[in-house]
């Protein structure tokens, strides 16, 4: 039975990542016999220079039709001035409300290859390995009313609703709670409850959830906390679950203690497992064009692809074993080049990889 996969490569590196991750995917395809079909479309400000909308309808039916999605990247500064519901960002924001893909899955695992990259101690990060479970539909970036309007006194005021509701949080926490089963047992919920009521209500759930879960060590910690103690003690975390806006930010701290965001994949699933896969990186415009972008992370993603949705795990273990047997041979880009290592093109990594599988 084939099964479809959607390529979306947006913006900036958008294209030349997902061009080395999609030679990976032909490849694993073709060894393990998984009867994959490719077809690609338009997002982003590569959409809007096509079809003036960032999430062209065309684009809408192939993902919804597809049994995953691999994204590169959306936005750069030439799609900036826009006003706000036509950028970029609208396509992939677009993408994860119409397909309902709440559950963002985002890795923060450091390769003892790269230990020295991190800004971090070695002795800090070695062995780190954090999975943060973040929601993705609701909270604060898609709260209503929100705006930006004039008040009486003729002074403008921004504003932005934070909300969710008790099942939001309940299906997230699930996921969160399934995937500490699976690992160290440990799940550690952050919010801000001395001062958000929205995130009172989430406390309250998350030990609601606990008792269908007593396997399971739950422990809270305020957001600005959790930011403290990743950088102090990240080791201490195994699961993170986090709404929209705090998963975002959190996120990204735990990338840079692995040394290089260029790494980090991730994945954002439906409750029937379809997903979308990207990684955790923006667009780069700055070095787009310049074969220089660090293409492990979109490996990594299809990856995780592989595992999650398709469910093919000895392909993704194939991938995963792959890119870590490049940084053995001491292969870098840019990003995560240390003393010692050998730098490389985009293409020439991607290319590494699959001599590798």
């Amino acid at each position: 039975m084939s099964r479809n996969v959607l390529l979306l490569p947006g913006d900036g590196i958008g294209p030349e990542i997902v061009a080395e991750a999609e030679k990976v995917l032909h490849k694993v395809n073709d060894q393990f016999g998984l009867g994959l079909s490719f077809e690609s479309a338009l997002v982003g400000g590569a959409a809007i220079d096509e079809t003036d909308t960032p999430l062209p309808e065309e684009t809408l039916e192939k993902a919804r039709k597809a049994d995953a999605i691999l994204l590169g990247a959306v936005g750069g500064p030439k799609w900036d001035s826009l006003p706000m519901a036509k950028r970029p960002e609208k396509g992939l924001l677009g993408l994860r409300s119409n397909l309902e893909l709440f559950a963002n899955l985002r890795p923060a695992i450091l390769y003892p290859q790269l230990a020295s990259a991190s800004s971090l101690k070695p002795e800090v990060v070695s062995g780190l390995d954090i999975l943060i479970v973040r929601e993705l539909t609701g909270g604060i970036y898609f709260g209503q009313p929100r705006g930006v309007r004039e008040l009486e006194s003729g002074e403008r005021q921004g504003y932005n609703t934070y909300q969710y509701t008790e099942s939001e949080i309940r299906r997230i926490g699930r996921v969160a709670f399934e995937a500490a089963q699976q690992r160290g047992k440990k799940l550690c919920s952050v919010d801000k409850a001395n001062v958000l009521e929205v995130t009172v209500l989430w406390r309250e759930i998350m030990e609601d959830l606990k008792r269908e879960y007593p396997d399971v060590e739950l422990s809270h910690m305020y957001v600005d906390n959790a930011a403290m103690q990743l950088v102090r003690a990240p080791k201490q975390f195994d699961v993170i679950v986090t709404g929209n806006m705090f998963g975002d930010i959190l996120s990204d701290e735990a990338a840079m203690l692995t040394g290089s965001i260029g790494m980090l994949p991730s994945a954002s699933l439906n409750s029937d497992k379809q997903g979308m896969y990207e990684p955790c990186h923006g667009s780069a415009p700055d070095i787009a064009g310049q074969g220089i972008a660090n293409p492990l992370a979109t490996i990594l993603s299809a990856a995780m692809m592989l595992r999650y949705s398709l469910n093919e795990e000895k392909a993704a273990l194939a991938i995963e074993a792959a890119v870590s047997k490049v940084l053995d041979q001491g292969l870098r880009t840019a990003d995560i080049m240390s003393e010692g290592g050998q730098k490389v093109s985009t293409r020439d990594m991607g290319e590494a990889v699959l001599n590798a599988l």
